[in-house]
């Protein structure tokens, strides 16, 4: 089954932003599209909005002026949904509302041919329950755009239960043809970005809850330590903690209140009040004129230790003995009668965040997951009140002296990074246990969908596949809600990797 042919006109319901977006792809790829919204002269309205946008594509040199002509001569608003009649492909861009889906999708199944391919751009509801009320489901299926669709190249294809192979094909395929990298998943409650990102924003705002530590310190340390493009409070302010907790609610309601998906009670009390974000001026974040971004916590100058002791190498943060040895501080090396860590000349002993707390210990520092220590430009640094002041300071000294600013939070167990990155690969592997998507397709749509550094299976093989289990097991040992409950997908793939290393 190959895409549709480009002589084959493509319509668009509903001429908001993310339906222009799509209409214009579709455009620009060389169809003939139609445009239809209920509200009168919307359409038009629409058309013209495109037309401006493709005018700015030949000012920066992508498009030409002979292209523009020829796409806005294919470029139809109709204001009667008759005159979608004979389009070979509807996509929908409506309100997220089940019933007024179903409704329109009804309407288009009198107006065009049974071979026409329907299309719902939901980034919510259940592709099976929109497709339900209509004579030939198994031509429905979900064609997720992400915002700016002209721009982000990510297409989930979604099937829904009744959706045939050779549809879901033809709409892989033509979302390829258009330019788009289409990735295929089967209908579950937030496809695969919605579904595997809830971490990065659930735990975030778990450790703000517990006062772990402030909004600008967290997005400073998934940024510059996790690699992430953006934190999740600034991020939430860019979409719209209306929209945010929209999804978050979404998703939770459909795994019948898991707790894993559990919605924010601080981010619920910045929608009740209003403060969405960017667009209402207020949200985590104050987004008026003139009005100052909040510095992250950043620990004052401190002397770095002499010397260091590594105790049984540091696993994932073992590329720091190198960085220490280029700062010149000595590092000695020693057994361990178990665990990783480096020993501080007061006695103080620096841990990889591995999902316990501090106060268990005496005088440990925790230090937080990064992506990349070498190339990391700020480190998080976790303590219990009962730790030495001097351990804290030598611990501070050390990563200062690598060239790295230190952000020092409270005793948050599994810190900030590591706790996150260990939730996403969890839902990562669960989802494709339960035949969501491949491995491969969960990596890019993480990667092009949200921009992650990494697909969750890039990090746990850099990690160890066991590495998020045993953090988890760590965190659901202090906290039995089942928040941050290690599925059991999880503990199969780290077992069938051992089963894989033993083989000959």
């Amino acid at each position: 089954m190959t895409a549709l042919d480009l002589s084959s006109p493509v319509a668009v319901v509903g001429t908001g932003t993310m339906g222009q977006g799509i209409a214009q792809v579709a455009l620009v790829a060389g169809h003939p599209v139609r445009l239809y919204d209920a509200a009168p002269g919307r359409a038009r309205e629409a058309a013209a909005a495109i037309g401006a946008r493709l005018d700015r594509l030949v000012e920066k040199e992508r498009l030409t002026a002979a292209g523009r002509d020829a796409a806005r001569a294919r470029l139809l608003p109709v204001e009667e949904l008759t005159g979608l009649a004979g389009c070979a492909l509807v996509v929908e861009a409506v309100l997220e509302r089940l019933d007024v889906k179903q409704e329109l999708f009804r309407a288009l199944e009198d107006v065009v041919p049974d071979d026409c391919l329907l299309a719902t751009n939901t980034s919510s509801l259940s592709v099976t329950a929109i497709g339900g009320a209509l004579r030939l489901p198994g031509r429905f299926v979900g064609l997720h755009f992400f915002n700016p669709a002209p721009l982000l190249p990510l297409v989930e294809v979604v099937s829904g239960s009744a959706t045939d192979v050779t549809s879901a094909t033809r709409a892989y395929e033509t979302a390829r043809a258009w330019g788009k990298t289409p990735v295929a998943c089967a209908d579950t409650p937030g496809f695969i970005v919605n579904r595997v990102a809830r971490p990065f924003y659930a735990e975030a705002f778990a450790v703000y809850e517990s006062q772990g530590a402030d909004p600008a310190t967290i997005d400073a340390v998934l940024r510059e330590s996790g690699g992430f493009r953006m934190g999740p409070f600034e991020l939430t302010d860019l979409i719209g903690q209306d929209v945010n907790e929209s999804v978050t609610h979404s998703v939770w309601r459909s795994f019948f209140q898991d707790a894993r998906f559990t919605p924010s009670l601080a981010q619920r009390r910045l929608v009740e009040s209003g403060r969405l974000g960017r667009k209402t001026g207020r949200g985590w974040y104050d987004h008026a004129d003139g009005a100052e971004r909040p510095e992250p916590h950043t620990a004052d100058p401190a002397e770095p230790p002499a010397y260091v002791i590594a105790e049984g190498g540091l696993g994932p943060a073992s590329e720091l003995l190198a960085l220490i040895r280029e700062a010149g501080v000595e590092v000695r090396e020693r057994d361990a009668d178990g665990g990783t860590r480096l020993v501080l000349p007061g006695g103080g002993k620096l841990v990889l965040a591995d999902g316990r707390t501090t106060a268990e210990f005496r005088d440990v520092v925790h230090f937080d997951l990064a992506l990349d220590y070498r190339g990391a430009t700020r480190i998080a640094l976790s303590h219990a009140r009962h730790t030495s002041p001097a351990a804290v300071a030598e611990a501070t000294g050390l990563f200062q002296a690598l060239g790295k600013k230190v952000s020092v939070i409270g005793d948050v167990p599994g810190m900030i990074v590591a706790r996150t990155v260990a939730r996403i690969v969890d839902l990562a592997v669960e989802a494709v246990a339960r035949g969501v998507a491949t491995e491969d397709d969960v990596d890019t749509a993480m990667r092009l969908g949200v921009n992650y550094p990494l697909g969750p299976f890039e990090w746990s093989r850099r990690l160890g596949r066991g590495w998020a289990g045993e953090l988890l097991d760590e965190l659901h040992g202090i906290d039995p809600s089942g928040r941050c409950a290690p599925s059991l997908a999880l503990h199969q793939y780290a077992c069938a990797a051992d089963e894989r290393e033993d083989t000959p």
